[in-house]
């Protein structure tokens, strides 16, 4: 990790918003830091903004995002680097940084295995009604009889949208539970013994379970509507622990209430953290704030990562992870 440098020759550092304090520490050691929610907040950016070199962004304490768009890249002439506080990075125009010659960085594979876990645990609550039964216990229920019978995942298929990482990591656990596992993505992945199906309609409709594992933006917006639900059918469970933006919200809460679909589990929402009183009025969804990766061990390994991306490259190195996008030039920025 790049050594302490004096205040003079640090490196200017936009930050968008509030990140982990293990990470602001370790930022305002190596880079002169201007925090757009600071108490002049955006007031300073025309002041800063001809000499910052790198963005800190992310995930702030609310759950809201801070988009780096290539408006905001446009008034940064000296803009090298966005490292960026999660494995999705939508929030971040990567197109318009690469075009830029703007390194974009995000966190993989630390929060895979712990993402992979809540998958599973989403499923096994939304399929067998955990939270419910909880609930029926905890009204003093119990005494009045016993919490009615659930569905199972013993006769039941699972498909999974999307097959990188974090959705290989998912099917191993799966593999566990001795079910067919069938997956959709753009191309097969090769060396998987996954049955694959390139038509996302055609996987909704021969699945029982249908796990959402893929990256936010335009290219997924919406992907689960209400096409891809009415396939899946009224024996069908929907799990998102991707982006709230992959699913047509409404269409879900449709098909929830007049049982097109049978029920769902949900870690992400359209806009976060609101969301829709709809759901919250569902018995038959379960839902969770957003907290897929969120342990201690996995978050601050998460921010690790956006320090270290960061000080690698001012330290002369290439970033750890790039996202494809934005691939490192072969001679960095001066």
């Amino acid at each position: 990790m790049m050594p302490m440098a004096s205040d003079d020759s640090r490196p200017d550092l936009l930050q968008t918003g509030p990140l982990m304090p293990m990470i602001e520490r370790q930022l305002d050691t190596h880079f002169r830091v201007h925090r757009l929610d600071g108490p002049q907040g955006a007031a300073i950016l025309d002041t800063v903004a001809p000499h910052i070199r790198a963005i800190a962004t992310g995930v702030g304490a609310s759950g809201a995002r801070n988009n780096v768009t290539a408006a905001l890249m446009d008034r940064l002439p000296k803009l090298e680097i966005v490292s960026n506080f999660g494995v999705g990075y939508d929030s971040v125009d990567a197109v318009a940084a690469g075009a830029r010659g703007i390194v974009v960085t995000n966190t993989p594979g630390v929060l895979d295995d712990e993402v992979a876990d809540l998958a599973v645990a989403l499923t096994l609550s939304a399929v067998r009604r955990l939270p419910q039964a909880e609930r029926y216990l905890r009204a003093g229920k119990w005494p009045q009889g016993g919490f009615p019978f659930s569905p199972t995942l013993r006769d039941r298929s699972i498909g999974i949208v999307g097959m990188g990482r974090i959705g290989q990591a998912i099917a191993r656990r799966l593999e566990g539970f001795d079910r067919p596992i069938a997956y959709y993505t753009r191309r097969p992945v090769e060396g998987l013994a996954y049955a694959y199906e390139p038509d996302l309609i055609a996987l909704a409709r021969k699945v029982d379970v249908l796990i959402v594992i893929v990256p936010g933006g335009a290219s997924t917006h919406h992907m689960i509507d209400a096409a891809v639900l009415e396939a899946l059918g009224p024996n069908g469970i929907l799990v998102n622990v991707a982006r709230g933006s992959v699913v047509d919200e409404p269409a879900l809460v449709k098909a929830l209430q007049d049982g097109t679909i049978l029920a769902a589990g949900l870690d992400v929402f359209e806009h976060e953290p609101n969301v829709p009183a709809e759901l919250i009025a569902l018995d038959n969804v379960v839902l969770l704030p957003h907290v897929a990766s969120a342990t201690h061990m996995t978050r601050n390994a998460m921010g690790q990562l956006v320090v270290d991306n960061l000080t690698r490259w001012f330290g002369g190195e290439p970033p750890l992870t790039p996202v494809p996008e934005t691939p490192v030039p072969p001679v960095r920025k001066g």
